[in-house]
């Protein structure tokens, strides 16, 4: 690394990383762990920097750790996650809220030139997303603090130095936060085979580790919770969509107009074209919530605030991460079923989407969060109603001007998944007019995205209705709701999760 990374101008610092982040092209790059020397040439070219501070030799910069997640993910996917567990999940926690002690032992390390790795251990074998079930305990000794447990779907296992554990108290209900360096005690005993993803390795570690008290961050003072962990990965993930997806979008269109069918290019095909504008409207989508991330969030603020805005950032950029890749394989035939194809990358881009609405939390554990919060904040009205007027979804619902009323019956859990879907949608509408109005996008763009976005949300009332019907009951009688939705599209086109860690991909 250059001494002069940290001046240059964010045009000049950013070109130098897609330089270096070309060389693993995932049309061309091995489907295989990237070797140290890999991520070295990342690091020399600055790729840490934004994360961390001035005074550690850091860029500071939220913006450029948005523009450095989209370069890599258009690049490769699985690259793109390989940053955001590194900076994102790993270092920031320890930027934002470790103490200073921990802070001059790590930061300086991760500011230099060596290709030092983090990573963050929460989720655990039999525990899935409920703290409560973790077995990984501490317990204080002389000196510091023994930590003692195992550990699953760590992005890089094997190879990260340093690691932020989540453990619970051996002797009472409160949960610790430790910086692990992974000589201490922290030992993979298995790696698992992902089916995509594979620049990443998963797998399983026992961790028996003393650590000094220093390296404990102090979670009452810093009013840091394991909801907090995660906030800023599940948003990077909008920049990796918007990255992926102007890829795939390119790669799509190259290949149906260079593919002949019969007399004319395949992209002549009327359904063809459909599923390139479902790719092409996936784009667009990520753009404007990434658009958003950039201009309205900032990671090295209090994101607390920001907590049904993330939920549905995250749920609506990875579902479309893998309705697109979906699309662009359906294009490609044949083909696209296998990686390493010399026409088409779909194969893999298919493999490494598949994770995405799990990753970093279940979509559905989410989306009953995010239903959960607005319930909790309606005061009396009607769901629909609360909706119309929250700013995160009001100019949304005024811009579908669609029959939100099938919200407004009992929502057990099943339906609060479905609901906030919905909500998480309305929200994409309008991060959508909101990216357009400013940015001057193109208003063909904007339509494609308001009206899928409205068939999404007229397909989450259908499975209200197909509720209704009583396919959840054991008999299989049909219980209407308690207040019958009417059909809000005609002619137009007990919180079972409430402690969140991640099922994978930690």
């Amino acid at each position: 690394m250059t001494n002069d990374l940290p001046s240059l101008s964010t045009d000049e610092f950013l070109a130098g990383i897609d330089a270096v982040a070309s060389k693993f092209d995932s049309a061309i790059y091995p489907q295989q762990y990237l070797p140290p020397d890999g991520w070295a040439l990342l690091v020399r070219a600055g790729v840490r920097l934004p994360t961390l501070p001035k005074q550690y030799g850091g860029r500071d910069s939220h913006a450029e750790m948005c523009r450095i997640v989209e370069i890599a993910s258009e690049w490769n996917l699985a690259l793109g996650v390989y940053v955001i567990v590194n900076t994102g999940l790993a270092l920031l926690p320890v930027v934002k809220w470790a103490g200073e002690e921990v802070k001059q032992e790590m930061l300086p390390l991760f500011a230099g030139s060596d290709p030092l790795m983090a990573g963050l251990a929460a989720t655990e074998p039999g525990a899935g997303s409920a703290l409560s079930a973790m077995a990984t305990t501490f317990e204080e000794v002389d000196g510091g603090y023994r930590i003692r447990g195992r550990k699953h779907w760590q992005a890089l296992s094997s190879t990260a130095h340093w690691w932020l554990v989540v453990a619970k108290s051996a002797h009472r209900r409160e949960y610790g936060y430790f910086v692990v360096n992974r000589s201490e005690g922290f030992r993979t005993v298995e790696l698992y085979e992902a089916l995509g993803l594979k620049l990443l390795d998963y797998g399983v570690n026992d961790i028996d580790v003393v650590v000094p008290r220093h390296r404990r961050i102090d979670a009452e003072e810093s009013g840091l919770t394991s909801v907090d962990l995660f906030m800023v990965s599940r948003t990077l993930l909008a920049a990796a969509g918007a990255g992926f997806l102007r890829r795939i979008s390119r790669e799509a269109h190259t290949y149906t107009e260079g593919r002949q069918i019969g007399r004319k290019p395949q992209s002549k095909i009327g359904f063809v074209n459909y599923r390139l504008a479902a790719i092409d409207t996936s784009l667009t989508i990520c753009e404007a919530l990434n658009h958003y991330v950039e201009t309205e969030l900032d990671f090295r603020d209090d994101m607390t605030p920001a907590f049904p805005a993330v939920q549905a950032l995250k749920t609506v950029a990875t579902e479309r991460i893998v309705s697109a890749a979906q699309h662009y394989q359906q294009l490609t035939g044949g083909e696209g079923y296998r990686c390493g194809s010399p026409t088409n990358i779909a194969g893999q881009a298919f493999l490494d989407s598949r994770v995405f609405t799990i990753f970093d939390g279940n979509n559905d554990m989410l989306s009953q969060q995010l239903a959960a919060h607005c319930l909790t904040r309606r005061a009396g009205r009607p769901l629909s109603g609360f909706l119309a007027e929250w700013p995160l979804t009001a100019s949304g619902v005024a811009a579908l001007q669609a029959d939100l009323s099938f919200l407004d019956q009992r929502l057990d859990q099943a339906r609060q998944v479905l609901a906030g879907r919905a909500v998480a949608y309305l929200f994409a509408v309008g991060r959508v007019l909101e990216w357009a109005a400013e940015t001057g996008a193109d208003p063909g763009r904007v339509r494609s995205a308001i009206e899928f976005l409205r068939n999404d949300i007229a397909g989450v009332a259908a499975e209200f209705r197909l509720l209704a019907t009583g396919v959840l009951d054991s008999g299989g009688a049909a219980q209407p709701a308690r207040h019958g939705p009417r059909d809000p599209f005609p002619l137009r086109h007990d919180l079972g999760w409430a402690e969140a860690a991640t099922d994978v991909g930690d």
